[in-house]
């Protein structure tokens, strides 16, 4: 019995975050997605305590983009050419 209210009770956990994360008056995915992303290359989950650690991370973080970001256009590049 106490197994079968554990599952209704995550269920509805379950169905209320559903519903909470697809209100219309709640954030879009887009925004959700763009906030992650910012928050990633700003090292929001750096300790604070350290600066370097925190500008290491931005820097390496803005790095990688960059990176991913020319890997890309060369490989658009490279596909469109007709090889």
């Amino acid at each position: 019995m106490a197994e079968r209210r554990d599952d209704e009770s995550e269920a509805r956990r379950i169905l209320e975050r559903v519903a909470r994360e697809t209100a219309p008056g709640g954030a879009s995915f887009i925004t959700r997605t763009a906030r992650s992303a910012r928050d990633h290359v700003t090292a929001a989950d750096a300790d604070r305590s350290d600066p370097i650690e925190v500008w290491g991370t931005r820097i390496g973080r803005t790095l990688g983009l960059i990176i991913a970001i020319g890997l890309l256009a060369w490989l658009v590049y490279v596909a469109t050419r007709g090889g």
